[in-house]
């Protein structure tokens, strides 16, 4: 990315189903759901949104493998869109299991997000 126009960072937790993708969907809403950008089509090569490159870090606790890049992709509407998966987030309980929620365990997922947008 040549131009960094800006970075907005967010947080998203799966309370229950241990679901990595989930949380990580949840941050990156968290991250770009506050914002708005009207002025950056002027700025953007060809004037199009097609020319805005995306990238989003994801630091998440577990279960990388389990991540489902696409539908992390999908949140974000414009741009060519990249995602980078880092150790990090968190881990804790939630106090109680409840199977009806799909938990496999008592634990919150905890991702963070990073989301970069320029060209």
């Amino acid at each position: 990315m040549d131009k960094l126009f800006f970075i907005e960072i967010g947080m998203g937790a799966d309370l229950h189903g241990q679901d990595v993708t989930k949380a990580s969907i949840r941050a990156v809403q968290n991250a770009i759901h506050h914002n708005s950008m009207p002025g950056l089509r002027s700025v953007l090569p060809g004037g199009t949104l097609d020319n805005m490159k995306v990238r989003v870090r994801l630091a998440v606790p577990c279960d990388r493998d389990k991540l489902d890049i696409d539908k992390v992709k999908a949140v974000l509407p414009y741009g060519q869109v990249t995602v980078e998966v880092i150790d990090g987030g968190m881990l804790t309980t939630s106090g109680v299991v409840l199977p009806d929620k799909d938990d496999k365990n008592d634990l919150i997922y905890i991702v963070n997000a990073a989301v970069e947008v320029g060209y």
